[in-house]
């Protein structure tokens, strides 16, 4: 794991933007639809979501393991005289101490035990009516060059997605193609799954 947070405060620290400094279009359109709230934004890397979703009203909690990715979050937001409350913290030390309006998890790939396990703490982060957002790579993105993990089993399908969220009412659930232009690390043809939930 320290490896791992080396390798991307490294990677954080070397490029002046890793993801690009526009939000996720999938987060913008659901950020763009809906009345602001609370927001949790996990694995949030430079905060170009947390950003955007702070500049339209929303109360923004965000964290990431890397330190790098912190302070790069925190000084665009002083920049832009946006506040966001941002931790640095490990996805398994999360828990839900709060409750939220809505949960964003943006290119969250992990590994099935640590994912089924962060996925219930998410769950029951949501308040009643909360939305859950997420995209992240399909299995199939294995044959693009466009980013995301090279290992199958860090990839998603709908049946795995819903498998961890049963009891989210789905407002949209789908698989496609896109064409990313988020920075160097996401660029190009994707396969990417796609899902807006509701806590009932």
């Amino acid at each position: 794991m320290e490896k791992e947070k080396d390798l991307w405060n490294q990677r954080y620290r070397e490029n002046p933007t890793v993801y690009g400094s526009k939000p996720n279009e999938f987060f913008k359109q659901f950020i763009d639809t809906h009345k602001a709230g609370s927001l949790l934004l996990p694995a949030e890397g430079e905060g170009r979501n947390a950003l955007y979703a702070a500049s339209k009203g929303w109360k923004v909690d965000a964290f990431d393991f890397s330190e790098e990715a912190r302070e790069k979050a925190l000084k665009r937001a002083a920049e832009r005289k946006l506040t966001i409350h941002y931790q640095t913290m490990r996805i398994q030390d999360f828990e839900p101490g709060k409750k939220y309006d809505a949960i964003a998890l943006i290119y969250v790939h992990l590994p099935e035990g640590v994912r089924k396990e962060f996925h219930e703490k998410v769950y029951k982060a949501l308040a009643p009516g909360g939305f859950l957002v997420l995209e992240a790579f399909a299995k199939e993105q294995l044959r693009n060059q466009s980013g995301g993990p090279k290992d199958k089993a860090l990839l998603y399908d709908a049946p795995t997605i819903c498998g961890d969220f049963p009891f989210i009412h789905q407002l949209y659930c789908g698989q496609k193609e896109v064409i990313l232009n988020e920075g160097p690390f996401h660029s190009g043809k994707a396969d990417v799954l796609q899902l807006v939930g509701q806590k009932f």
